[in-house]
Parts: structure tokens; sequence; C-alpha cells
């Protein structure tokens, strides 16, 4: 049936509602633990098991943590706030209703720049509002009944909201990669999708390309990583488009993703917003953000990856990829920039961090404060090649792995007790080079008639002959000055 039809006749239209956990201590409206785990029901009170005469109250560090992600997302951020009750059953919420914000979002608008197939673009943010998570619903531990576990109900939680700006798969991920990256490097909240602390709903519809009438979105929820969203927003478009050319009708409704399967299923009819029946939350009293207050959080803001990637590639000259891949992660610019503070030479750092300190770190499954060299023994390294001494590859394969067995060794005292100084002296390196071209004569005649190539080859040799202590550079040039002779 597929294989009929004209897929690329369609373009996708998909908005993303992502749900993240702020690292606070307590709750939104209450003072019980929102740490992550517990034993089921052990970070409840009587305010979050909405027990009558118990009143809610506000956890500002929710507050400024979600003014944070708003400058950082360049939104406008609402000074007059106030909360409202969602009124829905949510059968792990003690009260029965949610408290959310709903016609005042704390920060409006704003975007998120994405890097996709070496394009940047940014995508729109309709708004970021504050609300707080419901509990969790165990249905898999009692044959006969559903279990509640309320330790989540009552954390809070920011939900950012794209606008319809997304146009495939592949972009959706690079957005959820990037606002992943932007909600740790903030300290806003872990980003831990496996845990459920960042949680994402995907709306997806279809439509003929050049039609500017949006058509049936459907909801797409359950979806425990970045890939899988990636995966079930693939599946979904595939479905509408198979089920329009079929003669289907697609309707508005939720559907849940199975990742054994890569398929998904219905839920329920989409719910419109007045069937959350929203009135002001009576419990809480409105607030205002006072200049001085939100002054106070723009200035404890930390420098952004697309202002240090800008800052690497036009001050530091670092490629563009290198500099990306850098400020993947806040700790390991904190430590790029530590040994840019030792050294002078910038794109030796960046291949040092992106080639052997990150294969050391993968290959552990490791975070770059795991790694045993400061960021000073490091740029001793680094100096120590610059110098001439040893070249990269022995200082990477070689002196490295020692340093890194004895962490109280600099580069020079590991590299000359491994005899890996490099030879600069021509008179030490000419009688191996002529050993070499004595062993391959019928290679000597093919440079000779044009295959200037085997160069690399004949420098190779003499590496190896003499145990990787030979200059390359100097190797290089009286090779060429034996071969040309």
């Amino acid at each position: 049936m597929s294989a009929s039809i004209d897929y690329n006749k369609y373009e996708a239209v998909i908005g993303l509602e992502v749900h993240a956990q702020l690292l606070t201590v307590s709750k939104l409206f209450a003072s019980d633990s929102a740490a992550f785990g517990g034993q089921p029901n052990t970070h409840i009170s009587p305010v979050t098991l909405g027990h009558p005469g118990t009143l809610p109250f506000m956890n500002k560090k929710a507050v400024e943590l979600a003014i944070r992600l708003g400058f950082a997302c360049h939104c406008r951020i609402e000074q007059e706030n106030f909360f409202a009750r969602k009124n829905y059953f949510y059968p792990d919420l003690p009260k029965g209703y949610q408290i959310s914000q709903h016609t005042a979002p704390i920060c409006v608008g704003g975007h998120v720049p994405i890097f996709v197939d070496g394009t940047a673009r940014n995508v729109q943010l309709n708004r970021i509002h504050l609300e707080e998570d419901a509990g969790k619903s165990i249905h898999d531990q009692d044959p006969h009944n559903t279990l509640i576990d309320y330790n989540r109900a009552g954390v809070p939680l920011v939900e950012i909201v794209t606008e319809p700006d997304l146009s495939s798969a592949d972009e959706a991920y690079a957005y959820l990669t990037e606002l992943r990256r932007l909600v740790r490097w903030l300290d806003v909240c872990d980003g831990n999708m496996e845990e459920g602390s960042m949680r994402c709903d995907a709306n997806v519809s279809i439509r003929l390309k050049g039609e500017t009438t949006l058509g049936t979105k459907v909801e797409v929820k359950n979806m425990n990583s970045i890939r899988n969203v990636k995966r079930a927003i693939e599946n979904e478009i595939k479905r509408q488009i198979e089920l329009v050319e079929t003669g289907g009708t697609i309707v508005q409704e939720t559907r849940s993703f199975d990742a054994s399967n890569g398929s998904s299923f219905s839920l329920r009819s989409k719910e419109e917003a007045n069937d959350y029946r929203y009135f002001p939350e009576p419990d809480l009293a409105p607030f205002r953000l006072t200049e001085a207050f939100l002054d106070q959080v723009r200035r404890s803001l930390p420098e952004l990856p697309e202002e240090k990637v800008t800052r690497y590639t036009s001050q530091l000259g670092l490629r563009e990829y290198d500099a990306r891949v850098i400020c993947d992660d806040r700790e390991t610019t904190v430590y790029f920039e530590a040994l840019m503070a030792e050294t002078p030479h910038a794109q030796a750092a960046s291949n040092w961090m992106l080639g052997p300190v990150k294969s050391w770190l993968n290959e552990r499954n490791a975070a770059i404060s795991d790694f045993p060299l400061n960021p000073s023994a490091l740029a001793a390294l680094i100096a120590l090649i610059h110098d001439g001494k040893v070249n990269f590859s022995i200082a990477s394969s070689r002196i490295l792995p020692a340093m890194i067995e004895q962490p109280g060794k600099t580069p020079l005292e590991v590299a000359t007790a491994l005899n890996l100084i490099q030879e600069t002296d021509a008179g030490s390196i000419l009688p191996v080079i002529d050993e070499v071209l004595a062993r391959f004569p019928a290679k000597v005649a093919e440079f000779r008639s044009g295959k200037k190539g085997l160069i690399g080859m004949f420098v190779g040799e003499v590496m190896k002959m003499s145990g990787g202590k030979a200059d390359p550079k100097l190797t290089n040039e009286l090779l060429l000055k034996r071969l040309n002779g």
C-alpha cells in the first residue's frame, strides 16, 4: 500500500510541549521534598494531599528558575502574574485539580536556536509557564488495583510550548537536544527524560505542500527519550499521510507511543481548553515581579552556549563544529576555558578535548569531572608537542596514558623516562632514512617516476624504525632531499 503513496507531496507541521521539573529543594506550593525517588508517599504533607483547611504557598526559587529559562530563551517576562485552577480529573492529584498558569504565563514568546544539516534557525516559542506536577499511577504491581505514589505531586514544572514551527522529526530532535542542554546549562532542570524530569508531547499535523491552513493535529505522548520523540513523530507523519491517501479522516485525539514496536495507539479524543474550566486560583494571591528582582536574575545568568560558540569562533579561531561540540556541556567548557588560561594554542587544545580526552571519557562513560588530569597538565603536554620534543601521535598514545597512571609526573618527565623525546638532529635521522630507502628500492623508483604520494609511507616507516622519536617535519624534509637527489 505505502509503495504507491507520494509522501513527498505533504509537509508536516509540528509543535512541542515540554514539561521540565525545576531543580528546587521543595515543591511548588508546599515544603515537601521535591527530590526524585524515595519510598512511595514519603514526600507528602497535608498540603500535598489537599486536606481541608490547608493552603498552598509560593516557592520563590521556582519562579526564579522559570525566569532564568525565559531570559535564556529571549522571552518577554510577564511582571503581573497569577495562577489558575485547571479543573480536570487527575487521579494522581489528591486535590482533584491542578494549579497552573493559563492566561498569564510568566514568559511570553521567545525562541530557541537549533542547528540542523549545517543550517541555523530559531524555533519560535509561544510561552513558558509554571505549574505543579501530578503524582504517579502504578498499574503493574497489583492485579486488581491501581497504586498511587504522591511523591511527585506538586513538584514544580515549567511547560515550554513552541509555536507550530517545526517541520520534521530531525528538527524536533535538534530542538529537544538544544533545550535539554539549555536547562542543564542553567541548572534549571537535570534534563533526565528516563526519570521523567523532562517530558515531551508532540502535536503533529500534515498538509499538502504550498497550503497555509493547518491540518487536524494529533497529540502523541509517552516518549521517554529524545530518540523516541523522533521515532514517534516519524511514525505519526507516515500514519497520517497513509490515512488521508487511503480515504480516511484524521481525528483530533491523543495517542500513546509504543517504543517497543515503533507504533502508536489512541488514548482519547483531544480535550479543548474549555474542558478544563480554568478560573483564577482563589487560594493564591497574584504576584508582581519587580524590576530589581528581574535584574538580579538576569545578572546571575551564565554565558549561554550560543554566546560561547560565537566567542570561541571569533576570538579563538575555532572551527564552528568544534566550538559547538565543546559547548554541548557546561562542565566541558569550564575545563576548556581553564585549559585556555594555560596555553595560547586554542585549536590544539580543542583537538585534544575532542580527540584523546573525549575518547577516554566515552570509553568509560565518564564526565569531564572524572578526567584525572588537570588543565595545566594537559597544557604542558600541548607545549611539549609545540616545542617539537614529541609528536601528537606519541603524546596521545604513549605519554597521555602514562600521565593518567602517574598524575604527579610532568609530560617531560614521562617522555624522558620512556625515551620518547624526538630526534631533531639530521645526523641521527639520516641513517634511519637511508636504511628505509634501501629496504624499499621499488617504492623509491615509483616515487621518482611520479608517485609522490608515497612520501607518507616513507615517513611512516622512518617513524616506526625510530620508535616514533624522529621529528616528522624534519624527516619529511630529509626524505624529499634524498628521494629527489
